[in-house]
């Protein structure tokens, strides 16, 4: 059960906005390429590693994908999105094994995009 007061319980560190002499400023800068990490638990699923390949077969209209991501508020209710152009898989990486021990194995998927717009 959230809180009394849950117009403060959303505040996080991505929260902020920039105003100068009054004006606020939405999108410092130009658009530039970026990169974004998605970890997750290990399954039998190969999408991101056929989509690796994909990439590195040289089929780079094909591996070229779009994506979101939603940030969501405790409710699950999406806040904001951000949408990415031309995403591709830049590597896979497989993450924590180790003799004896018992955390998940987990899986890190590195991916680049040329443009990002947030709404």
């Amino acid at each position: 059960m959230p809180l009394p007061d849950t117009q403060y319980d959303s505040g996080v560190a991505y929260s902020f906005m920039v105003k100068i002499d009054g004006v606020q400023i939405p999108l410092p800068g130009r658009p530039k390429p970026g990169e974004f990490t998605i970890t997750r638990g290990m399954t039998d699923s190969k999408t991101a590693s056929t989509w690796l390949k994909s990439v590195g077969e040289g089929d780079l209209k094909g591996a070229r994908k779009t994506a979101e991501v939603a940030v969501l508020d405790y409710t699950g209710s999406p806040i904001r999105r951000y949408s990415f152009t031309n995403v591709w898989v830049k590597s896979v990486k497989c993450g924590g094994l180790e003799a004896g021990g018992t955390n998940p194995l987990t899986e890190e998927i590195s991916v680049c995009y040329d443009e990002m717009t947030a709404e």
